[in-house]
């Protein structure tokens, strides 16, 4: 039922992606805003306190959700797996910006392509070259795939029902929300280390398989001599893998807001341009699918034993 609901999922998102605000979400952000509103009086205690108070309902309704339905009838607890990855994963809360930068560039209208990457990423874009934005765009892209996908996946596989998938995306908003304030903001401080504990396997996973999926020598390379120059390991970790793994330049200094935004190097090979797009974008869906064959063999030998 995992690989099934996964591949549905997928599909179903192809076919009607949601986007990046749907519903669900909005609903959960809106909770979340209540409880801080209620509970952050300035202490890491009332951080895990929202947290949980935000996570277990939502646990409760994913898993306790799934057992009824099954009791009922395999086929609505699979829905039920279908309707919640539906909700919590998808290229297209990306792709859609990723595709229209692409088209963009390759059309020589680098204008849109830049006003395009700023809506998507949030930051001044208009004084980019078409490197530029094509570095940003493929860095923007390998995150956005991990935190869409990747992440979402593993959870997935690992816990019962739909749980994981929830569990990972609704703590990565309010790791987004609470954890991003800096060290001096005892209230997110937990939101911030629960959201890093999640990542710790499936970053690592993600780059072995952007690594095999890709140039593996640079990838190793890349990953072992370079990720920890990024302000965030784990987001150096992906970057710099799938950089090696695609045989081009990401990070290094860029031109915002009327300033250079230091940035330190990541990658071997080739300057990015449109093209690396494309690559980009082939070398996720490659991924996937090597995700997918894992998990089918997984249930094949969990069948079997």
């Amino acid at each position: 039922m995992t690989l099934i609901s996964l591949i549905a999922a997928l599909a179903l998102e192809q076919l009607r992606p949601l986007g990046n605000r749907n519903r669900v979400w909005l609903l959960f952000i809106r909770y979340a805003n209540h409880l801080e509103r209620s509970l952050n009086a300035g202490y890491n205690r009332h951080g895990v306190m929202a947290w949980l108070a935000a996570m277990l309902p939502a646990l409760a309704l994913a898993l306790g959700g799934y057992y009824l339905l099954n009791a009922i009838s395999p086929v609505l607890a699979f829905a039920w797996n279908v309707l919640l990855l539906y909700l919590t994963m998808g290229f297209r809360h990306f792709s859609g910006y990723f595709s229209e930068i692409s088209l963009a560039l390759n059309e020589g209208r680098d204008f849109e392509a830049r006003q395009a990457l700023s809506s998507w990423i949030n930051q001044p874009t208009s004084e980019l070259s078409v490197g530029e934005v094509s570095r940003l765009a493929i860095e923007q892209g390998v995150v956005d795939s991990y935190r869409h996908v990747f992440g979402t996946m593993f959870w997935f596989v690992v816990l019962p029902g739909p749980s994981g998938a929830v569990l990972y995306r609704f703590s990565q908003l309010l790791a987004q929300k609470w954890g991003q304030r800096g060290s001096d903001d005892l209230f997110g401080r937990f939101a911030g280390r629960a959201g890093e504990w999640l990542d710790w396997i499936p970053v690592r996973l993600s780059a072995i398989s952007f690594a095999i999926m890709g140039d593996f020598e640079d990838a190793v390379y890349c990953w072992r001599s370079q990720a920890r120059t990024w302000g965030n390991y784990a987001t150096g970790i992906l970057l710099a893998s799938a950089a090696g793994a695609l045989g081009v330049k990401l990070g290094d200094p860029v031109r915002q807001n009327y300033t250079i935004n230091f940035r330190p190097e990541l990658g071997v090979g080739d300057e990015a341009d449109p093209n690396y797009l494309k690559s980009a974008v082939g070398l996720v869906w490659r991924t996937v699918l090597l995700w997918l064959f894992v998990i089918l063999l997984l249930s094949v030998v969990s069948l079997f034993s």
